[in-house]
């Protein structure tokens, strides 16, 4: 049996469709200029950044395949099978740039390096690949090769792809631009139904979406204003009707300019009835940026904080109204949190539940502070509204590692939360 089933990985491999999906950008709204992309594949969980010049081609891996049992004149790999270092010879008909990806047996990009190539033997060496199957695509402007490799050996957690000459490492040749720039094709690899996450930039400004692409397209980025008054700049998101800061709020001023009360003295803290902020505990170098500022409630209520707006101009601290509209537009509460949930385990503890951030909305956990204590970093992002139900009784919204329902119910006012902005 086993040697059945390693006869049929030999003539199984991934293959990449030889029609891939290429995707432009461009930038509407308060700029028209695309300075750069961050796109996540928030499927595979690999990630690319691309200048807003350039077209990102999505090499399409669908399915398993059965294809010849011999690799191209073009591109030779030896040892192979491996066992902890294996020789990729590359022979490219013309020099440029190209694209050198390795994918498992399920299609998942393993290791990719994009590299200069002469139009002579070219020589890369690929270590610390574990035992399995993969493709080897080597992808140039009008060229692709492939090849089978078998790897026997145990991976060391150190996936390394590096250029060499006489077996030693050389530094690469990198393509010029001109005075004006020039576009590149930028290479990820994509099976059909992953979710992309775009972050366009330009400047200080910073918009996301999210797509499934199923054909060439233009992703189009509306630029939106989002800065307060420490000029801490925002990446928005679209989600339904509404637009939201796709980050916790970190200011420590109202946008007037005055200074909102830093407490970091957890007796205080409990007995607090005004406006106060500060960083989980009490660290602003290790939480501020990943995770934003703590907040009690007075500083959202504009009755307790001289009508003051700890927001970016233009945009406001949602109400329970606002918030629950949110949750309708991605199907409601009892499945809202894993849409708007970050994919992964860097800011949330396992097994974040059906995480997908198909909203964008990118939600983390930056834990709470409860009557004084820090408690429950990577487990709850709980949001404040402006809505009071009852006095002393605030509506709020939890996020849960461990479940894709929102949490909708009322808090203490002096208990620490995060804050969201939205769009007026």
């Amino acid at each position: 049996m086993k040697k059945l089933l390693i006869l049929l990985a030999i003539f199984c491999v991934p293959r990449v469709n030889a029609q891939p999906y290429l995707i432009s950008f461009a930038g509407t709204g308060a700029s028209g200029t695309v300075s750069s992309i961050n796109v996540q594949n928030l499927t595979a969980g690999t990630s690319v950044t691309l200048n807003g010049t350039d077209v990102l081609r999505l090499t399409v891996v669908s399915g398993v395949y059965s294809v010849e049992n011999s690799q191209s004149s073009d591109i030779k790999i030896f040892p192979n099978p491996m066992t902890g270092k294996t020789i990729l010879q590359i022979y490219p008909p013309e020099a440029g740039d190209a694209v050198i990806s390795v994918f498992d047996m399920t299609g998942k990009l393993v290791v990719q390096k994009r590299s200069y190539l002469d139009s002579y033997l070219q020589e890369f060496q690929l270590s610390g690949i574990n035992y399995g199957f993969y493709l080897v695509s080597v992808k140039g402007n009008t060229y692709q090769y492939s090849g089978k490799l078998l790897s026997k050996g145990k991976a060391d957690g150190i996936i390394s792809m590096e250029k060499i000459s006489n077996n030693q490492v050389v530094a690469e040749k990198v393509s010029k631009m001109d005075s004006k720039g020039t576009q590149a094709t930028i290479d990820m690899a994509y099976t059909a139904g992953d979710r992309l996450l775009f972050k366009g930039i330009s400047g200080s400004y910073s918009t996301i979406v999210t797509d499934i692409p199923v054909s060439d397209k233009t992703i189009s980025f509306t630029f939106i204003p989002c800065t307060d008054y420490d000029n801490n700049n925002y990446p928005v998101v679209a989600i339904g009707s509404q637009v939201w800061m796709a980050e916790n709020l970190k200011t420590t001023k109202y946008n007037d300019g005055t200074a909102i009360p830093l407490e970091e003295d957890n007796t205080n803290w409990n007995n607090l009835t005004t406006h106060a902020y500060c960083w989980y505990q009490n660290n602003e170098a290790t939480y501020k940026a990943p995770y934003g500022a703590i907040y009690n409630w007075y500083v959202v209520d504009a009755a307790s904080n001289g009508g003051k707006n700890a927001c970016p101009t233009g945009w406001h601290v949602p109400s329970d109204t606002d918030l629950s509209t949110l949750l309708t537009s991605l199907g409601g509460a009892g499945v809202a949190g894993g849409k708007l949930k970050e994919t992964g385990l860097t800011h949330w503890e396992t097994p974040n539940t059906e995480a997908t951030n198909e909203s964008g909305f990118t939600a983390i956990s930056g834990g709470l502070r409860n009557h004084g204590t820090f408690v429950y970093i990577g487990k709850y992002n709980i949001l404040w509204s402006t809505s009071v139900d009852t006095p002393g009784n605030i509506w709020r919204f939890n996020i849960i590692y461990d479940n894709v329902l929102v949490d909708r119910d009322v808090d203490n006012p002096g208990n620490g939360f995060s804050v969201r902005c939205m769009k007026d």
